[in-house]
């Protein structure tokens, strides 16, 4: 085994120069009044990783530009498509008139796990929340299911950009296992 050098790796993504050009996965995402700038940076970056179609900043979510989401994020604000909503609900109108599925990365009394995830359910839109009170109430009432990450320890709960990336790149591996790939609309 050999560890590949920079110019090998880079030799292997998608250009950059035009990423509103590139092909997407059938994968969104809403960020509910996150706290962190550093977690948004995150979530770009694992955005970014499996080339979400786009991703809906709401409530006091920051957004770019800001050095402390550049710093995590490293240069995916600028690779991945995004919009911020004051009025999170202004993005559930946009999902729901697109066909796209809600699905709320919460602790609820009819959640499932996450990896039950299946192709039927997409395109879908993954909504995370506030790192301590998590998704709003509205925004719960207007999800289509919920999902967890099933935890076995001692704490309840995940970092909302951990949580985030496990979820994300669950659903990246049921698309590429489904056979679904990237497209432009």
């Amino acid at each position: 085994m050999r560890k590949l050098t920079h110019s090998e790796i880079a030799s292997n993504r998608i250009n950059s120069d035009h990423p509103e050009l590139q092909q997407r996965m059938p994968i969104y995402a809403l960020l509910d009044n996150i706290r962190s700038l550093y977690n948004v940076g995150s979530v770009f970056r694992s955005s970014d990783g499996v080339r979400l179609k786009k991703l809906f900043l709401t409530g006091f979510t920051p957004y770019p530009p800001r050095k402390e989401i550049d710093k995590t994020a490293l240069g995916a604000t600028k690779t991945v498509p995004w919009s911020y909503f004051s009025d999170p609900l202004e993005a559930v109108s946009e999902i729901k008139a697109s066909g796209i599925k809600l699905c709320a990365l919460e602790l609820t009394d009819s959640t499932k796990p996450y990896f039950e995830i299946t192709p039927k359910d997409l395109p879908l839109c993954l909504m995370v929340g506030n790192e301590i009170t998590g998704i709003s109430k509205p925004l719960l009432d207007a999800a289509d299911f919920s999902v967890e990450i099933p935890m076995i320890g001692f704490k309840q709960s995940l970092n909302v950009a951990v949580a985030y990336g496990i979820v994300m790149y669950d659903l990246l591996r049921v698309c590429l296992q489904s056979n679904i790939h990237p497209t432009r609309e």
